[in-house]
Formats: C-alpha cells, structure tokens, sequence
C-alpha cells in the first residue's frame, strides 16, 4: 500500500497540540463463508496530535487521554496509526491544547513505559511510584 499524497500534506500542515481525527483501516483480516476476502474495517480516530514517529514504520501518534501528575509527568493513553494505513487527517480545533502542555505530553510520551495492547492504542506508564 502506498503512501496517500493527501494524507502527507494534511500531515505537514498539523501542529503539536491540535485536536485531529485521523480516519483509517485496521489490517483485521475476515473471511465470509465462501471467499475467504480479506475484510478491511474503517475507524475513526481522535485526539491530541503528538507528531509522526517511527523508525521502519512511520506512525500519526495522538493522544487520547492523558493523566497530569503533580510532578508534571504524564501517563498517556494514544493511538499509533501507520501512515500508510491513513486515508484522511483532519484538523478539529488547532491548538487545542496550549503548546507548553503539549510539549510536556510529548516528552512523557518518548520517556517511555509503554503497554502494547492489541488495538494500537496503548498506555504510557511513566510516573514515579508512590511510597
């Protein structure tokens, strides 16, 4: 699958901090009683923009719950969405969230402690334990 040209440039034009839907398919596969065709299924995405990271794989990283500590250190649940899996990006509010605290989400976000789970929404646990 190829990267969609359309997708690429509402990517580049996304801040840290904007509020995004980001429409895609997952790669669930189905087979109907006869076929046995591949079944892709459409899902829509929403949440705070963090940015496109990925090394092999490029990803659209959003936010969509974070957990503020006192400590500034935030625990994220986000959605990793492979680029090429993208079929549109769009901007719901930009600058939904002020710059200092996006930055903030996006450095917790790479400290890391991150939990796989099977839907490619995961959870950073990244706060200091308590007593």
């Amino acid at each position: 699958m190829g990267l969609n040209k359309k997708v690429l440039k509402e990517l580049e034009s996304l801040a840290l901090g904007d509020l995004v839907c980001v429409e895609w398919f997952d790669a669930s596969l189905g087979k109907s009683l006869g076929s046995g065709v591949a079944v892709d299924v459409p899902v829509k995405s929403w949440g705070i923009y963090i940015g496109v990271l990925g090394k092999r794989q490029k990803h659209v990283i959003i936010a969509q719950n974070y957990f503020a500590y006192s400590n500034g250190i935030y625990d994220l649940d986000y959605t990793a969405v492979p680029v090429s899996w993208a079929v549109n990006v769009e901007v719901v509010d930009k600058n939904h969230v002020t710059l200092e605290e996006a930055e903030r989400i996006f450095a917790s976000f790479l400290r890391g402690g991150r939990r796989a789970s099977k839907r490619k929404q995961e959870k950073v646990r990244n706060h200091e334990k308590l007593a």
